[in-house]
């Protein structure tokens, strides 16, 4: 399979705003490849942008909305005739337990996390069609790999949105498109420090949940976007990004039943969320 060559062709990226999408964007646009930037948040998006050099275009679209999606898709496919790479990183995370969480706050991950994927992939795909080659990488989790306790919704997204990109690659087997997953882990970036919690958990108790995550997190933003945008350009089916990744796929491999009495002990201040803050 040959190398996909970015440089002189279009990007498109979602949560391009902030977190590794927008280290993505910033590495892409250094190496004079086109973007199309998708994001609800409309001025960080568009701070981001003013700050790029080449040929950027940025999208307000809240990937929820199905039809605001194929409206985006219309505009960027109109604006970016070379769409050859598709790098889906907008998501959020959801802490709770089953008893906390309602089904409400439980659709609303999917929806941002699965369902936003699934839409902007499936709106965009016949423009990825017509190039001699281009690659999907989805932004799954290493949660895609192990799911912990007082993160059921967020595992089900991700072990989704793996599952969407495992079939789809089948799918396009004799297409000019291939697809790949990323399983980052340990990455600094604000997903879990900002991220949703169940109304039910006493926000000081979701904090230190939070707080304990972002403790064990040790690669930085700029070098899992580097990663990302390789596995892009080798046009990878898997790729794991941080060490954490690395460790947990090997336990997982391992122990395919029983990782998680490998792992609650050092999880157990990340995922409690219900003992009272003293």
């Amino acid at each position: 399979m040959r190398r996909l060559t970015l440089a002189g062709n279009t990007t498109v990226i979602t949560g391009a705003a902030s977190g590794m999408g927008a280290e993505i964007a910033r590495l892409l646009a250094a190496a004079r490849v086109d973007l199309a930037l998708i994001d609800r948040d409309a001025e960080a998006l568009a701070s981001l942008a003013a700050g790029l050099p080449g040929r950027v275009t940025t999208h307000v679209v809240d990937l929820r909305e199905d039809t605001a999606v194929a409206d985006a898709a219309t505009q960027i496919i109109a604006a970016h005739p070379r769409i050859n790479a598709l790098i889906t990183c907008a998501g959020s995370s959801m802490l709770g337990s089953i008893e906390q969480l309602t089904m409400e706050e439980m659709r609303w991950l999917l929806d941002v996390n699965l369902w936003g994927t699934v839409s902007i992939t499936k709106a965009l795909l016949p423009a990825l069609r017509a190039q001699p080659a281009a690659h999907i990488t989805h932004l799954a989790s290493v949660y895609a790999l192990a799911a912990p306790a007082g993160r059921i919704p967020y595992a089900m997204s991700k072990f989704a949105v793996r599952g969407f990109s495992e079939a789809l690659r089948h799918e396009l087997e004799d297409s000019p498109v291939t697809v790949g997953a990323v399983y980052p882990a340990g990455v600094r970036t604000g997903i879990i420090l900002h991220g949703r919690y169940a109304a039910a958990i006493d926000p000081a108790v979701a904090a230190r949940a939070a707080s304990a995550q972002a403790a064990m997190h040790h690669t930085e933003p700029a070098d899992a976007a580097a990663r990302i945008i390789r596995a892009t350009e080798m046009r990878r089916a898997r790729t794991m990004v941080g060490r954490e990744a690395r460790l947990i796929d090997l336990i997982v491999r391992a122990a395919p039943s029983g990782y998680w009495r490998a792992m609650r002990g050092q999880l157990r201040d990340v995922t409690d969320t219900t003992t009272p803050v003293r």
